[in-house]
């Protein structure tokens, strides 16, 4: 994996539903266990935050303690920057990406296009 650790940073990415919580107490409570990133997803009534690579476990258990809804829990690979593409290459990327996941053994695909 070091060889991508340049153009991806590892991270921990969670969804939770937002049941009415208190954003700043429960921000401040996350932040002990390792939230980075905290925003709301209003469409999905769900909260989205990401934690470093090495607190995943750390946050799972965190969540679990406190009995939250959890949507979703995963790692993913967050691109350090972000490459701007006409619509002409952004359209070739995107097929190309819709190519790969189409093959049954590839999990994830990750790219760094705004």
């Amino acid at each position: 994996s070091g060889s991508l650790d340049f153009i991806f940073e590892r991270k921990g990415v969670f969804k939770i539903k937002n049941e009415g919580f208190n954003a700043e107490e429960l921000e401040f409570d996350l932040i002990d266990s390792g939230c980075e990133e905290f925003m709301f997803d209003d469409e999905e009534n769900a909260i989205i935050f990401y934690t470093a690579f090495t607190d995943f476990g750390k946050m799972t258990k965190a969540l679990e303690d406190k009995n939250i809804n959890v949507i979703s829990a995963e790692l993913q690979r967050i691109p350090n920057n972000l490459v701007d593409c006409d619509e002409a290459t952004a359209e070739k990327v995107l097929a190309l990406v819709d190519k790969i996941e189409q093959d049954d053994d590839v999990q994830h695909v990750f790219h760094n296009m705004k």
